[in-house]
């Protein structure tokens, strides 16, 4: 038997989540039946999207189920296997996270070509969050010669991705984050200019004042105040990605209403959601551009890590409070 501790969905948050929320249980896994597979984690990842699966409701993924362990990403090693397809030793990508080791059938786990990068950027800048930012610039917002480029939630996963791939094929990007740390990684990334929206009472006129000739594209992470910014000042053709808005993932009562949604239609604007599974059909582009530059140093990551599948509840709970810079993940011991 593999002892393997797992977090559990103990209870459906309301509002922003709590430690109360979560528990962790120890599980003794047997040895891998026929066509499966055991594996051992060494890196998982928390992402902002997870907080709608702990609601029951419909929606593109289907909600955790209470008291089982929760599903994500996750990156880890075979250390037992009954298909001939894996050996012990090999890497693996699964979606199961949230637990320290698991048995799985050999379909369900992606072996793992590193590209000579580490293995947890393939939660990161290599994987999931940076197929994010680069199918919603290239593909839904089309990215033109010339465009001036908006990114909210500039200093995470998604939104630094974003930053640099704009900022390589040479357009002027404005960034907006919360607080001086963030404001600086900006900057150390290319970013042209930055709004720290914790420090301005008016963020539509602090876009204007760094834009003075308007956007031409949004990339759309947090919502709210900053989508009426940028309905205000883009210009006539622009184009939004709307890739997730986590300024209303906690909300409670009534959602923030856009007060100025009429100028996407006097500027002819376009506004499209994405859920970025839809586009795995770019996958090898996306892998291609992404290990050519990083290879090449022109593409950075930054990661904040916390240690132990016990604090990972806890580094979830980060997202929502701002404490990441750039990749949220837990290092499993």
């Amino acid at each position: 038997m593999t002892v393997s501790r797992e977090i559990r969905l103990k209870s459906r948050p309301v509002g922003v989540p709590t430690a109360d929320n979560f528990e962790l249980a120890t599980v003794e896994l047997p040895a891998p039946g026929a066509g499966e597979i055991q594996v051992r984690n060494s890196w998982m990842t928390v992402d902002p999207y997870m907080r709608g699966r702990m609601n029951d409701v419909k929606s593109y993924s289907p909600p955790f189920a209470l008291g089982e362990a929760m599903q994500g990403g996750a990156v880890g090693e075979v250390i037992a296997s009954n298909d001939p397809s894996f050996a012990v030793g090999d890497l693996v990508q699964s979606f199961f996270g949230w637990r320290e080791a698991f048995n799985a059938p050999a379909g369900a786990v992606q072996k793992l070509d590193t590209f000579g990068l580490p293995p947890q950027t393939f939660l990161g800048v290599a994987g999931m969050p940076g197929m994010t930012a680069w199918v919603g610039l290239l593909k839904i917002a089309a990215l033109k010669d010339g465009d001036i480029v908006f990114v909210s939630g500039a200093a995470g996963a998604v939104g630094s991705v974003v930053v640099q791939i704009a900022k390589l094929k040479g357009h002027t990007v404005i960034g907006s984050c919360g607080g001086a740390d963030k404001v600086a990684f900006l900057k150390s990334i290319g970013c042209d200019e930055v709004i720290d929206y914790k420090a301005e009472k008016d963020l539509t006129a602090a876009l204007g004042r760094v834009a003075p000739k308007g956007i031409d594209v949004y990339f759309e992470n947090v919502g709210g105040e900053h989508m009426d910014a940028a309905l205000a000042c883009a210009r006539p053709g622009g184009r939004f990605a709307l890739c997730g808005m986590i300024s209303q993932y906690n909300a409670t009562g009534e959602m923030y209403g856009i007060k100025n949604l009429i100028q996407a239609v006097g500027k002819s604007l376009k506004l499209e959601g994405f859920i970025v599974s839809n586009h795995f059909q770019h996958l090898p582009e996306f892998l291609q551009d992404m290990s050519g530059w990083t290879k090449d140093g022109k593409l950075k990551w930054t990661e904040t890590v916390d240690v132990g599948i016990e604090n990972a509840p806890g580094a979830f709970l980060k997202l929502f409070k701002g404490e990441n810079t750039g990749k949220m993940l837990v290092k499993l011991s």
